[in-house]
């Protein structure tokens, strides 16, 4: 089965069976860990490589994984042939990273889809459970015309 004909929550189940995350994840260091409707689960190693001027994790390393198991979370509820992108992003930074924070989650949930927009928030903690970041996001639902 070809990818495009699976529904969201396939494709994200597929990519993790087969090893295959989105491309940018290998940079970022992250992976897709656990998926269900209307959930996605993001974890990663935030290192030196993330840091900014200050010698702290860049605030972008949390908008980008935040902002990718947010979308996943909508994803995981849209049928066949229907994608999104975001369209509003909203990102609370709590707790500062280092390296030295060890492995991250961000765990993301579906709000709201609805025919043309979806929302959905998300946290990201350490290993200890201690919020680093949250967020919320609203996407634009993207259907491809019929034949297309």
């Amino acid at each position: 089965m070809d990818i495009h004909d699976m529904t969201g929550l396939e494709q994200l189940k597929w990519m993790i069976e087969q090893g295959k995350p989105p491309a940018y994840a290998e940079l970022l260091d992250f992976t897709i860990a656990e998926v269900e409707e209307g959930r996605a689960v993001f974890e990663g190693n935030p290192s030196e490589q993330h840091y900014n001027p200050h010698g702290v994790v860049h605030g972008g390393y949390s908008a980008s994984i935040l902002d990718s198991c947010m979308g996943c979370a909508i994803q995981t509820v849209l049928g066949r042939g229907v994608g999104y992108t975001t369209i509003e992003l909203k990102i609370n930074y709590v707790r500062a990273m280092t390296k030295d924070t060890g492995k991250i989650r961000a765990i993301g949930t579906s709000i709201h889809a609805g025919r043309r927009i979806a929302t959905a928030e998300a946290k990201m903690v350490d290993s200890e459970g201690r919020l680093l970041s949250h967020g919320s996001t609203t996407c634009l639902i993207l259907t491809s015309p019929a034949g297309s």
